[in-house]
């Protein structure tokens, strides 16, 4: 598979298989995405992986919560602005559509997203984390190195989801992995194959035109 393929090939996946993934694989697609470059090759991602039972042992423990935690940065910005605002809700609303659910059927909505928090019964996952001493150049390297890897699990026949909802889960996904208190929660990664039959899945999320975001220098 060609990189160019991969990167169309490559979509958001919200309904996984329960077929499980090899360990090995998942090493080999880590360190091959590890090749990702970072300013001065600090190399910043901190990743903890999550397989089979662990991984069921883990859902188990975020169910038997009754309240989210504070996350310890903001997923996105307070006052989101247009153009950024609306492909946001339109993406919401291609999803929902495809899952059937209608904006006043509230209920169904809040258990869609619920289903974050079992990585879309997936069965593997890995949580990305970051030192906290580390400032926007080394996020934009987690971006660089999180790519590489759904890239990579693309071309070995792998389906993937990242995942920012977990930043709601900072303290209860650090004491599980046993992160030490330097690291910050970053964002998880659900791996499986995707279930075909799942309308979900068919979500293929619009991209702006060239002409919005880039222009040739006179």
């Amino acid at each position: 598979m060609k990189v160019s393929e991969a990167m169309h090939a490559r979509k958001t996946i919200r309904n996984f298989l329960p077929k499980l993934v090899d360990d090995q694989l998942i090493k080999d697609l880590l360190v091959n995405a590890a090749r990702a470059p970072s300013g001065g090759n600090v190399q910043p991602w901190r990743v903890y992986i999550l397989n089979g039972d662990v991984t069921e042992r883990f859902v188990k423990l975020i169910e038997s919560k009754s309240a989210r935690e504070t996350p310890e940065y903001a997923v996105y910005p307070p006052n989101l602005k247009d153009p950024y605002r609306t492909s946001r809700f339109k993406l919401a609303e291609d999803m929902y559509a495809l899952l059937g659910i209608p904006r006043e059927d509230k209920p169904a909505r809040l258990a869609h997203v619920a289903r974050n928090f079992r990585f879309f019964d997936a069965p593997a996952a890995f949580f990305c984390f970051v030192d906290k001493i580390m400032g926007p150049p080394q996020w934009s390297d987690l971006g660089m190195f999180l790519q590489s890897f759904m890239l990579l699990a693309q071309e070995a026949g792998l389906d993937t989801c990242p995942q920012e909802a977990w930043a709601n889960w900072p303290r209860t996904v650090a004491e599980f992995v046993g992160a030490p208190d330097e690291l910050m929660l970053f964002t998880g990664m659900a791996i499986g194959y995707a279930n075909p039959d799942a309308p979900v899945n068919g979500l293929r999320s619009d991209r702006e035109p060239f002409e919005t975001w880039a222009q040739f220098v006179d």
